[in-house]
Order: structure tokens, then sequence, then C-alpha cells
């Protein structure tokens, strides 16, 4: 298996990038088809690579460059991140189909130019990430990565003339330039002058400083790209611009290979002996961006906004788990490493899969209902019952409600949370609690977040006409919708069997697996101490479930009355409102109100202004909540200050006499000489 993987992938490949050409000239439904293919043939090799546990693949691939050859390899680190990649994009490439029109013959181009553009761009995107995740060499990873933020950047600027769009592509632009300067800078001083292969990075690791440093810039890269507070502020207005099977893999897959990206330099190239303050500075950025994007996503009113805070809140979830692995490995504390890392990884393929599932229902309700405004939507249960199912399904994940995938993973992020004040001193224990704390609060917010979300967008009534008369999405929408929920519901019943597809990766990782503490039926943190069995428990909520609903349709007397509802005071609604007046049931602004107030205010600077009519005056009362990101006011706001300052004197160059630009080069020239035999010297 292990000699044919790679050729399989590099195949896959080859399609992506023909179905790219495929949309251009040919027809963007036949683009569609060949990634769905691809994708999925990719997903089964890869899965049959993980459940063989194969050994370690790698191959070589010459380039046009005279001397110069691309390296490309698969282990179990890559063979699980594959999976989650594969997975998610071929859901996002069927949910991109394009509508076949009336009187448009098969074969023919039958799409908007929006829909061509997404159906050209994404297998440009998904190659760009599979890329990044094959290769072996710090040259194809770069090109991969870089692939795949260009992609993406189009994407999110694709079909966008507003300003907030073009905005939102420049602040992304922005982030993902910094977010390459700083890996390429990142990866350079970990290779410390061994190569570009993987294989000799991994024989001769970097030390001291060079490693630290190289850390710290893969760290603000891959952090970026990820979402990681502080420098999360791209993520809500990108995922919101780019159309919705962009956004599923931008917060699905994109964010999961930045953290690859992290994970690969250090866990592996860094070599086995990492400094205790690389896992606590993922354990302070873990537990800030997990707090942060949940409070957010509880203010937010656009369903994709939602989700995108949300996805703050989930890497931050992934990045505990990294952090605490990398405290008990160097701890010596092997054990409790595999369950950290294992836990991040399983929570990395739980949130691959119901993220994109909610991102695919957000694109069919704004098709659908005519908003993503939640403050519109309203009772679509009754008119898109496929597409409620599969938002509660995914809302159960993002709630990390029993027997969900999303529980499993964070049970396990606890239990190692738990696990972790052995691993260090009194100022370690005292952190592993806060971070600990931090989790519990991030958890409590976003089952807060799914009940309003899933609440004031699918039950109740319309809020407006268009959503009182929503059709359910196209049938290869619903595939794409019934592909990731069953693989969900698999993954939530049987987390153990993940886990130990797990088992090479976490050896490679950590020196210990997770054989005997994770079955078929149970997860085990520890040996001999109580697991948690997702089977037992999901036929256990069942007949719980089943008995709630017997005594409630129990008749409790003989015979029923019927009786209209108490209004709370509210007139009858006019004719024009067969569903009933909006304005008599909660909003989202009402159900976030409590949380906004007692936490949003001191963290976001939330203030609320009150427009108040005189009295006579029919105007109806308003009010207007303002929150500001700590991160902007903090952070940006100062950079852009400085920007506009350095720009300014910039300027001044311009006007220079001869003497003094002759005398400024000269100067540079000197310090980049300096510099030059500095580095030369250590």
């Amino acid at each position: 298996m292990a000699t044919l993987i790679l050729p399989l992938l590099l195949a896959v490949l080859a399609a992506l990038a023909g179905a790219a050409a495929a949309a251009v000239l040919a027809s963007p439904r036949l683009s569609v088809w060949l990634a769905v293919a691809a994708c999925g043939i990719g997903a089964a090799g890869t899965l049959a690579y993980l459940i063989a546990q194969s050994p370690p693949a790698g191959m070589a691939s010459g380039l046009l460059l005279p001397g110069s050859v691309l390296r490309f390899g698969l282990d179990g680190l890559s063979g699980w991140m594959l999976l989650l990649v594969l997975l998610a994009a071929m859901a996002a490439s069927a949910g991109a189909m394009p509508p076949r029109e009336p009187g448009v013959q098969r074969g023919r181009r039958a799409a908007s130019p929006a829909g061509r553009t997404t159906a050209m761009l994404l297998p440009v995107f998904i190659l760009g990430m599979v890329l990044t995740l094959i290769a072996a060499d710090t040259l194809t990873l770069v090109a991969g990565f870089e692939l795949m933020s260009l992609a993406s950047l189009a994407l999110v600027l694709s079909g966008h003339d507003d300003a907030a769009g073009r905005a939102a592509g420049l602040l992304y632009g922005g982030m993902a330039t910094f977010a390459a300067i700083c890996c390429v800078a990142g990866l350079a001083l970990l290779s410390n002058g061994a190569g570009l292969g993987f294989a000799a990075i991994r024989a001769h690791p970097a030390q001291g400083w060079p490693a630290s440093l190289g850390f710290v810039l893969l760290l603000l890269g891959a952090g970026s790209k990820a979402g990681l507070a502080p420098l999360h502020v791209w993520l809500p207005p990108a995922h919101t611009a780019a159309p919705a099977p962009a956004s599923a893999l931008m917060s699905g897959a994109m964010t999961k290979v930045a953290l690859y990206v992290l994970i690969r330099a250090a866990f592996d190239l860094a070599g086995p002996a990492t400094p205790v303050w690389w896992g606590v500075a993922l354990l302070v950025v873990g537990a800030a961006s997990a707090v942060l994007g949940a409070l957010r996503a509880n203010l937010e009113d656009d369903f994709k906004a939602v989700l995108a805070c949300s996805t703050i809140e989930h890497v931050g979830f992934i990045a505990i788990g990294l952090g605490f692995a990398l405290v008990a490995r160097a701890a010596d504390l092997p054990a409790v490493a595999s369950l950290a890392l294992a836990a991040a990884l399983l929570h990395m393929l739980a949130h691959g899969l119901f993220k994109p599932l909610l991102f695919i229902v957000a694109g069919a309700v704004q098709a659908a209902a005519g908003s993503r405004q939640l403050a519109r939507l309203g009772g679509l249960i009754q008119q898109m019952p496929v597409t409620s199912a599969a938002a509660l399904l995914g809302g159960a994940s993002l709630a990390a409600l029993p027997p969900s995938a999303g529980f499993a993973s964070e049970w396990l992020l606890f239990q190692s949370a738990f696990a972790a004040p052995r691993g260090g001193g009194l100022a370690l224990e005292m952190l592993a609690c806060l971070v600990a704390l931090a989790m519990a609060v991030a958890a409590a917010l976003a089952a807060a977040a799914a009940v309003r979300l899933i609440g004031i967008a699918f039950l109740g009534r319309p809020r407006s006409p268009r959503g009182s008369s929503a059709q359910e999405a196209a049938a290869p929408v619903r595939w794409a919708m019934a592909g990731l929920a069953m693989a969900l519901v698999l993954l939530g019943l049987l987390p153990g069997v993940a886990v130990g597809w797990l088992e090479p990766a976490l050896r490679l990782l950590t020196g210990v697996g997770m054989a005997e503490r994770a079955g078929p039926w149970l997860l085990t943190p520890q040996l001999q101490a109580p697991g948690y069995p997702p089977p037992l428990a999901a036929l256990l909520l069942a007949l719980a479930a089943a008995l709630a609903l017997w005594l409630l349709r129990r008749p409790a007397t003989i015979g029923s009355r019927a009786s209209p509802a108490w209004d709370c005071g509210f007139a009858a609604a006019p004719a024009w409102l067969p569903f009933g007046d909006p304005i008599t049931q909660y909003g989202p602004d009402g159900f976030a109100q409590p949380i906004r107030r007692a936490l949003a205010t001191p963290l976001l600077s939330v203030t609320e202004v009150l427009d108040m009519p005189a009295p006579g005056d029919a105007r109806p009362a308003q009010i207007t909540v303002i929150s500001h990101d700590p991160a902007v006011r903090l952070l940006f706001v100062p950079l852009a200050r400085l920007r506009g300052w350095l720009s300014a004197r910039a300027d001044l160059l311009q006007v220079l006499a001869a003497r003094r630009a002759l005398s400024l080069l000269f100067a540079v020239l000197v310090a980049l000489l300096v510099a030059v035999a500095a580095v030369e010297q250590w």
C-alpha cells in the first residue's frame, strides 16, 4: 500500500488541475464532478493507508528548474490530515455544483460567472492543500501553502464588488502575506543549513535561539493562518465574504493545514527535545482564542459570521491540546503527551467534518431564504427538513453534546488538561487549572451559541416572507450534507476506531501510542480508569428520549381541550402576517443580551446606544450595540498608525538630493554586510 499511495495522490493532483481547466474550457458541472471524483478516490486511498497502518512512503519528482526536485512523502500524520481535507473537499465541491439552467443542453456551460469562478478556483484551492500535506521538503511545502493562500484569496474576492468584500479581501491578503513571510523565515531557521528535505532537518535539528526564533515565527505565521488570537481578525470577514463552499473549506480544512505546518515543525522537525515554554505559549494563545471566539459567536447576527467566530474557538481548543502535548513531552510524560496530541488530532477531524457541514447549510439557507441575517430567518425546519436535520446534527457537535463527534474529542481534551498538572511545578499546575477553566467557559459559551443559532434560524415562526416560502436545497447540496452527516455519526459513535488509526502518528511524534487506551467501544484516558463508551451513551440517551416522548404524548386526563396560547400582551397580528408578528418571539439580539451584558461588556468593550422617541412620537425605540475586538483595538489600530507614520516618512525619500540618496544606499549596504557577517559568525 505504501508504494501505491503517493502515485495515487499525484494522480489526484493532476485530476484537480484538470478540473480547474474544465471549468474554463468546458462545463463548470464537469469540473465539479471531476473534483468530487478525485477527492473521493484520494480519500478512499488515504483511509486504506491509515487502516493498514502502512509505513511512511516517499518519492521525488523533477522540476523544470535544473537540479531541483519536489520531494513527496506520506506518514501517519500527513495521512490523517489528508483524510480530513479530502472528505471536506469532496463535500464542498458537491455543494458548489451549479444548477442546470432551463433550456441548456447537458454538458453546456450553465452557470453564472461567479459560479464558474468558484468551480475553477475550488480545485486549485484543494490542490494547494493536498500539495502542502504530501510535501517532504520545505520548498514543496511553501509552494503548496502559497498556492492555497492565493486560491483562497481569489475566492474571497470573487463576485464581490461591494466595499465590505474588498476590505475583507485586502485584510486577508495582508494577513496571508504576513503568514507567508513568517513561515518561510521560520522554516529556514529550523533547517539550520541542513538542506531542504525533512529527513535532513530531522537528522540535524536546530538548537538554541535559531530553533526558538523559528518556532515563534511559525507560531505567528501558521497561527495567523489558522485564526489564533490575536491574529484572528481576518477570519470572520473573509469567511463571510467567500462563497459557501469556499468558506466550508477555509474553516474546515485550511485552518487545519496551517496547524499541520506547526505540528510538523514543533513535534517532528525540531527534534524530540523542545523547551517547555513552546507548549506554554500554545496554551495561552489557545485559551484566549477559545474564550474570545465563543464569546463573539454569541454576539454575531450573520449566520456565517457565527460559524467563523466558532472556528476561532475550536482552533483554540486544538492549540490547547497541542500545548499540553508539548509540555508533557518536555516533562518526559509520553503517555500524557500522546493523549493530548490524540485529542487535538481527533478534534481536528471532528471540526473538519461538522464545520463544513454547517457552512454548506448556511449557503443553502441563504439561497432559499434570501438572507444570512438571523433576524430575518426562522421556521425553516418546516420548509427545509433535510437542511434543518443536518444543522441540528452539526449544531450538536458544535455544542459538544454527547454522543456527537465534538463531544468525544473535547472530552479527551479535558482529560488531557486534568492529567497535565503532573508534568511540572506549581506554575505549570496553576496554568493548567486556568486553561481548564477557560476551556469550560468556552464550551459553555459554544453551547449557548449553538442553541441561539439553531433556535433562531430553524425553529419558531418565519421572520420574513421569503423565509416563509423557502424551498429545500438542491440534490447535490443535500448529498453533500448527507455524506458529512453520516461521517459525523460514525465518528461520534466510534471515536476509538479513529484514534486507532492515529497510532503511527502518535508513535512518530510522542513515542507512545493509544492502542491500549482506545478500543472500538470505549475510550479510556488512562489504564484502569473509567472511560467514555459512545455506543452505550447513545443507547441510553435514545432510551431517555423515547421515554420522555412517550410521557409527553401520553394523555394525562381523559379528553383534551384546545385554546389559544398566551400572547404576552401583544395585539393580534395583521392579516398580511399569517405566521404571526415576528416581534412576538425572541430574536438574536434578545437571546444574546444576558451574555453580552455579563461577559462581553468588559472583554469586548460593548456599548449600547438607546434611541428612545419622545412621548407622542410613533417611531419605534431602537438600540444599537457596538463592540470592539480587543485585538483590533490594542494591536491592529496601533499597527495601522505606525504604517501611516512610516509611509509618510518613506515619502520623504522621493525628494532627497542625489548625494543624500547615495549616502543612504551606502549605509544600507554596510548594514546588510554587517548583518550577514554576524549571522555567519553565529
